[in-house]
């Protein structure tokens, strides 16, 4: 296991611990490289950088953009982004500012399913009020006894057709890639593997997104399989994509996958990582491995 992960979230969007302490916790999992890539907001990046610098640890800055394509939702990971960048900042403002009215209008719908107090209980969940989302959803829910966990309430209450759910136009695809740009990262499709479309409009998602400039998708992350794994690592070569790995990791009792604790990319991909000016170095036998920072143009 290779010790990097480029995809993971604290409590400035919908993960439970704050930023400081995912980096600790990632750097006692043995993570040597780590990318915070909080949805659509910036603001942990700084304490995640210091404390990462603290443990010895690489950082690398990070954020996961909310897109919306034809009919779906999608997530797109910036990796290597400059945080001071306006065009980034400006953008990302306006993706979160549709989010307390989406809240207000899931939690009446959950209201008419039964589910009373979700809005005032979702906020209590939520570090960052700017930020609520069907995650802190989720959190009530399960606390409220209505699921087993968060897993099973967005199949019963959060995806399309289910009560909670409220269609929302975040970033286009093409303004999301421009805004990562912008701040001198790479553009990476997250979890490839979640999104309802068929096999035809995965090929159309990909082709466009590499026509838009788009850089890699995930190929290793929690929710994929291993078949996804040798499915997205062919997908990413016949696309001419980078690969990239990330745990998604949220909090230990929701995430399949511990953050640092991600398995190897195939040997077949081209690592994100080389566009990030990052070098794997294999060190001699028994003596465990490191990744050195080189000069990139990320």
């Amino acid at each position: 296991m290779r010790p990097i992960d480029l995809h993971c979230h604290s409590t400035v969007s919908d993960g439970m611990l704050p930023p400081a302490e995912l980096v600790a916790r990632a750097a006692g999992n043995g993570c040597r490289w780590l990318a915070l890539t909080d949805h659509d907001d910036l603001d942990g990046l700084d304490v995640a950088a210091r404390t990462a610098a603290e443990h010895g640890i690489g950082f690398v800055p990070g954020v996961e953009v909310s897109v919306s394509w034809q009919d779906v939702t999608l997530h797109i990971v910036g990796l290597g982004i400059d945080p001071a960048c306006t065009t980034l900042q400006r953008g990302l403002e306006h993706v979160r500012s549709g989010r307390a009215e989406r809240a207000e209008q899931m939690a009446a719908g959950l209201a008419r399913a039964g589910i009373g107090g979700a809005l005032q209980g979702a906020y209590r969940y939520a570090s960052n009020a700017a930020l609520i989302s069907r995650a802190h959803f989720a959190r009530y829910i399960v606390e409220q006894g209505h699921a087993r966990d968060t897993s099973a309430v967005f199949k019963r209450y959060l995806v399309k057709g289910k009560p909670g759910y409220v269609r929302h136009e975040w970033a286009s695809l093409g303004d999301a890639i421009e805004w990562i740009h912008a701040a001198g990262g790479v553009a990476i499709i997250a979890h490839p593997g979640r999104y309802r479309v068929s096999v035809y409009g995965m090929h159309d998602l990909l082709r466009e997104f590499r026509g838009l400039g788009g850089d890699g998708i995930e190929v290793i992350t929690s929710s994929h399989s291993t078949e996804d794994y040798r499915r997205f690592n062919v997908l990413a070569q016949e696309a001419g994509l980078l690969a990239s790995v990330g745990s998604d990791f949220h909090a230990p009792e929701e995430s399949w996958m511990d953050v640092g604790g991600v398995p190897d990319l195939p040997l077949a991909a081209t690592p994100v990582w080389e566009a990030l000016g990052l070098r794997w170095d294999p060190a001699p036998a028994g003596a465990g491995s490191s990744l050195e920072a080189v000069a990139g143009s990320a």
